[in-house]
């Protein structure tokens, strides 16, 4: 099908990226490290690829700066995506097919191959115009970042290679907005917990009322689990309530396992939650917590962690971050204001931060439903011009703080 967009570079050049199925499970990022090197060779700049862990491999297209010895700019995006269920699409997920309404649909138009073009289509028309900018920047694709990005993002960050990168400031994902002049940005994000919880209790006949003072691994159950729900009642009203869904520790259960058979006391039960931690609690009073309501619940109930991300602390915003107020006055001048919110989710901008180095996630993609992850996913062309041209200032903007 043919569109009014077909002789455009821009929109052609995402629309290939778009058609490389970096789809998990089992991904092979050597079409992307293809698409990208080219990419280089067009700007005539320098790419260099690292594989820290195999098949799983990390590109930085690098345009110097006038004063080298300035820290850097990070420009970021990772080339995964998540898996597709094709039934459920109207167009193939994987042909960046264009609407006649200009539409485009395809998994990772949104989350987020839109971003990493935006970076490079930004540097592409400054470096084009002829201008040059004090600082360094690098634009990096990384692997893993659907899956936790421990072999992607994570491992870079902590190796030899980022730091010789000598990274000032990194620009990551956040999210679009449905207003048609506000952009989000991300500062920070809440910390993933999982737990299982499990009881244990004697078993016995499944007719008993067990006498006493002791509790069945049932019983413990029910205590833990009208724990954490009510918890979770409370942290939902805040939300009904009107408080941004960043802001507030979610949990949900996810799973219950345990007992051998209907008619007979399980010897153990188990619960499984899935736990967001919100910026602001203390890790270690909200630990205690859980721990207190396992002994409250009875004897022999225990918690273990599945997963445990460290607390990572979010990037101040103040007159005192220059790059900050560098990125404001851009899109304020643009016409556009920038709400700044703690990420819903997690972003490989926690790896950054990590590290030490301020890092806002940045996408300006406004008039736009969030479909990241979606059926359907998709974004308006005109969108997405929009975004290169708020990108390219926001480039412009971060490369010549001066210090």
């Amino acid at each position: 099908m043919s569109t009014k967009w077909d002789n455009d570079e821009e929109i052609q050049r995402f629309r290939e990226y778009l058609k490389i199925p970096s789809v998990h499970p089992d991904i092979d990022y050597n079409d992307c490290v293809k698409f990208l090197k080219k990419q280089a060779r067009e700007l005539d700049l320098p790419v260099a690829v690292y594989e820290l862990v195999a098949r799983k491999p990390v590109v930085v297209i690098t345009w110097e700066g006038v004063h080298k010895q300035l820290p850097s700019i990070l420009l970021n995006s990772h080339m995964d995506v998540v898996p597709v269920y094709e039934e459920h699409w109207t167009h193939p997920p994987f042909a960046a097919v264009i609407s006649k309404d200009g539409l485009i649909y395809a998994r990772g138009v949104q989350d987020m191959k839109c971003i990493g073009m935006m970076h490079l289509e930004a540097v592409r028309r400054l470096k084009n115009a002829g201008v040059r900018l004090k600082r360094t920047v690098h634009i990096s694709f990384v692997p893993d970042e659907e899956i936790g990005g421990v072999d992607g993002m994570r491992a870079f960050a902590a190796s030899k290679e980022f730091k010789k990168l000598n990274i000032g400031f990194e620009l990551d994902e956040s999210g679009p907005n449905p207003k048609p002049n506000e952009i989000y940005v991300f500062y920070g994000e809440r910390t993933s917990r999982q737990i299982v919880v499990t009881c244990r209790g004697e078993p016995g006949h499944g007719s008993l009322l067990i006498a006493g003072g002791a509790r069945t691994a049932g019983e413990k159950l029910h205590y833990i689990i009208d724990k954490f729900m009510t918890l979770r009642a409370q942290e939902k009203k805040k939300v009904d309530e009107g408080t941004w869904f960043g802001d507030v520790t979610t949990i949900n259960l996810t799973q219950i396992e345990g007992g051998i058979q209907i008619n007979v006391l399980p010897e153990k039960l188990s619960v499984s939650f899935d736990i967001r931690i919100a910026a602001d609690i203390d890790h270690e009073e909200f630990e205690n917590m859980i721990s207190r309501w396992c002994k409250e619940a009875g004897d022999d109930v225990t918690f273990e962690y599945v997963v445990k991300n460290p607390q990572i602390k979010s990037t101040i915003l103040n007159d005192k971050l220059t790059f900050w107020t560098a990125l404001e006055k851009a899109v304020n001048d643009m016409g556009f204001t920038i709400n700044p919110v703690i990420c819903p989710g997690a972003t490989d901008a926690r790896y950054v931060r990590q590290q030490g180095i301020p890092a806002i996630n940045f996408s300006p993609l406004v008039s736009s439903p969030l479909l990241a992850h979606a059926h359907d996913e998709c974004l308006h062309v005109d969108v997405y011009k929009k975004g290169i041209d708020i990108m390219e200032r926001a480039v412009q903007a971060v490369a010549n703080v001066p210090n």
